[in-house]
């Protein structure tokens, strides 16, 4: 298992091959009244382009993990193409990177033609090469006791330090509400305690940055919400401690 140093390095080197999409929000699309659900696996590239957009739109989705050699939902959809995105306010089912953007983008963003730029072989190159700076971590299955409610995390997707939770959600094949909590101000720029703002750290007025710090004093990812236990912890480390020790059913090797 490779050092915490070295897990960081290679999150922040994949981050960086993706020239760091997934960091802002750059359009608030409409809000669906019930959340839109993705079959993903955290390794997958084309899987991570949808998750970026995700972020970008400022969107709060369902993620059900697919692994590879994982049966816990992966069974739902047979043997689409990942990443599949299931909309209950259509009632539709879209499979793949392109179908599934061009949901996405079009109905919720008003922007259809931007899955033509998304979806091309440049962007696919540069996750495809994020990926394989993670090596196996977010890929394959490890057996694990299942939760009643799904989990919640605060992310955005180019974050290194919640890419390492999300892994390991994936690993364990625990399905989580993914809510988005991407950058919009220069103050929203660098660690909870030193941002890039001269006094009080103040959110855009009505985001989930303002909601997140009025619930729990501070703004930091990842932050996991665990409703079938009644844990909430901040800090990479502390969350994968306590998703091996309460999900895992074999160590790490």
């Amino acid at each position: 298992m490779p050092s915490r140093a070295s897990d960081l390095t290679r999150s922040t080197l994949a981050s960086t091959l993706r020239a760091w999409r997934g960091t802002h929000i750059l359009r608030r699309a409409k809000k669906p009244s019930q959340l839109l659900e993705i079959y993903d696996c955290e390794a997958d590239p084309e899987c991570r382009l949808l998750r970026e957009v995700v972020t970008e739109l400022d969107l709060d989705v369902l993620i059900k993990p697919c692994p590879e050699g994982g049966t816990r939902y992966r069974r739902d959809i047979d043997e689409a193409r990942l990443p599949v995105l299931v909309d209950p306010n259509t009632d539709s089912r879209h499979e793949g990177l392109r179908a599934s953007l061009d949901h996405l983008l079009g109905t919720y963003a008003e922007r259809s033609w931007l899955s033509l730029l998304l979806g091309r072989w440049p962007a696919k190159l540069s996750s495809h090469l994020a990926s394989l700076a993670r090596g196996d971590a977010g890929r394959c299955a490890r057996t694990s006791r299942p939760a009643g409610k799904p989990l919640e995390l605060y992310s955005f997707e180019s974050s290194p330090f919640s890419r390492l939770v999300r892994e390991r959600l994936c690993e364990l094949e625990l399905s989580y509400v993914l809510r988005s909590l991407g950058k919009q101000q220069l103050a929203d720029y660098g660690p909870a305690n030193a941002r890039l703002h001269v006094g009080p750290y103040r959110p855009v007025a009505g985001s989930r940055r303002e909601q997140l710090l009025q619930h729990v004093g501070k703004v930091q990812v990842p932050y996991l919400i665990d409703p079938n236990t009644g844990e909430s912890l901040f800090e990479s480390a502390k969350i994968l401690a306590y998703l091996e020790r309460t999900y895992a059913v074999l160590p790490l090797t």
